[in-house]
């Protein structure tokens, strides 16, 4: 009997500094979480005071990009990097990087875009068109350089025809 409580009591201490441990360590793990608000944060204000911003986008042949939020601050000097990861040719599935003013949505834009083939699929009314890469085939990458629009939440394409459904995001001015 006297063992079976010393075992007893061993669990419970056992138990107790495991416990002690977890409280010890969750509380450095939540230190170390606002450690890295407060350096995203001041990385993001750092971010808002360049005057140029790089952004990669990588497409592959499964009809997606890599993002699908892009952040930009007004006044910046936007250079975008479209890489298709791919190996498909152009003519089956090519890409693009097309931004969209507010004022089309992206069902509408894609309807019209379908007659624009010798285009490379992009809008001829270039108030609805911001700015947009050349098509791409796999293996090829392309770079624009555009000022960044007014502050707001635009909507990023592939204007291929049927790679809007999945080749999407948002591209938010701050």
């Amino acid at each position: 009997m006297k063992n079976l409580i010393s075992r007893k009591s061993q669990f419970f201490i056992l138990l107790m500094s495991f416990s002690f441990l977890i409280t010890i360590s969750c509380g450095s793990d939540k230190q170390e979480k606002q450690k890295d608000l407060q350096t995203n944060s001041k990385s993001e204000a750092e971010l808002a005071e360049q005057e140029n911003i790089k952004i990669t986008l990588h497409a592959n042949d499964k009809m997606q990009f890599d993002k699908s939020e892009i952040v930009v601050y007004k006044n910046q000097t936007v250079t975008l990097e479209l890489i298709h990861t791919g190996d498909m040719p152009k003519s089956s599935m090519g890409h693009n990087f097309v931004l969209l003013d507010n004022s089309v949505s992206i069902s509408t834009y894609s309807k019209k875009v379908l007659k624009e083939k010798d285009n490379e699929y992009i809008w001829k009314d270039s108030t609805k068109t911001l700015a947009y890469t050349k098509m791409l085939g796999g293996g090829e990458s392309t770079e624009i350089t555009f000022e960044a629009p007014e502050v707001g939440e635009y909507d990023f394409i592939c204007s291929f025809p049927g790679h809007y459904s999945n080749m999407k995001g948002k591209f938010i001015v701050k």
